[in-house]
């Protein structure tokens, strides 16, 4: 019998946030060029690290990135907190207040994984919710941002109503439609079928693959509910994103299905300096077709802003400072 091939990901590990365990791990699979740019990977709402595709993190890895990856708090391996009155992500959008958790918290918990990985800095690349944390860390705890990425995202600093304008209601209202048993094959069912109405559509679905890689990461929080609204019900306290003072790259998908791209000329307009790279022929999704445009990019951006001594490493210089501007394509 064939062994099962080895995983390129190391070991799972926590970082702690107060009461709250924070699940990641390390791509750990040998590459020709060595890693000298930490880069944090984080997930979209409900969503599982697993999430991130492999293919696109070797990329990164071989462009010289070491990777990282992590669970939201109340999603994945990472600590899931108790109930709380809104019961779906759209209730929580329009709740005027959420008292499980802030966003602020969120924003600290990525910060809680650079510091148990001993990074002063990294490179941080956050996809559809991932890409408002990361927002916010750069807002809340700028000396720990060197550039950031948003997939896929809206303006960090809104919430409730004032969200709706960058949201495909139609979209919303599939997904409020949906239900699928809380079981293997439900999470299953439910992956195949948010993959299939965030997908491009003019791209072709490929229902028999994303079944089988859905098969591999059956994850259950594509359609826990209260998880979903606990994450999204966070409210975000601090600054507009005008204040974000560090080299900003916005991604994102030209037939996105669930957030407008006016979402992206929003951040885009208001954070100096930002750069705006439209990608044709994607959705709310990393398709692989797109992975080396990605790439590219990300690593333009993360070139002029590589800090002296051993990069990802305890001691290392800080990242550069508020004045410094991506250019313009």
């Amino acid at each position: 019998m064939t062994p099962p091939p080895a995983s390129p990901w190391g070991p799972l590990r926590r970082a702690v946030n107060g009461p709250v365990r924070i699940a990641f791990d390390e791509w750990t699979e040998p590459t020709a060029r060595p890693a000298t740019e930490p880069l944090l990977l984080a997930t979209g709402l409900g969503a599982n690290r697993f999430w991130v595709p492999d293919g696109l993190c070797r990329l990164l890895a071989a462009h010289g990135f070491t990777v990282v990856r992590y669970d939201q708090r109340d999603g994945g391996d990472s600590t899931h907190l108790p109930p709380t009155a809104a019961r779906n992500p759209i209730a929580a959008l329009f709740a005027k207040r959420q008292t499980a958790y802030t966003a602020e918290d969120m924003a600290d918990d990525a910060v809680a994984v650079l510091d148990e990985l001993g990074w002063e800095s990294a490179h941080l690349f956050g996809v559809s919710l991932g890409g408002a944390i990361v927002q916010r860390v750069a807002l809340r705890h700028p000396e720990r941002v060197r550039t950031l990425t948003t997939l896929g995202s809206v303006p960090g600093d809104v919430a409730g109503l004032r969200v709706l304008p960058y949201l495909r209601l139609r979209t919303l209202a599939k997904f409020a439609r949906l239900r699928f048993p809380d079981t293997r094959e439900g999470a299953v069912a439910a992956g195949v079928e948010m993959s299939r109405l965030l997908a491009s559509p003019r791209r072709p679905f490929d229902a028999a693959a994303t079944r089988r890689s859905v098969e591999a990461n059956p994850d259950g929080g594509v359609h826990d509910r209260q998880a979903q609204s606990r994450q999204i019900g966070a409210q975000w306290h601090g600054p507009s994103i005008d204040r974000i003072a560090r080299p900003l790259l916005v991604l994102h998908g030209e037939d996105d299905p669930l957030i407008k791209p006016r979402a992206a000329t929003a951040i885009a307009s208001r954070v100096p300096g930002a750069r705006l790279v439209p990608l044709p022929r994607v959705g709310h999704e990393v398709p692989e077709p797109a992975w080396e445009r990605v790439v590219t990019e990300i690593r333009e951006l993360a070139a002029p802003h590589r800090p002296e001594g051993p990069p990802g490493a305890a001691g290392q210089t800080g990242p550069p400072s508020s004045g410094a501007v991506v250019h313009k394509g």
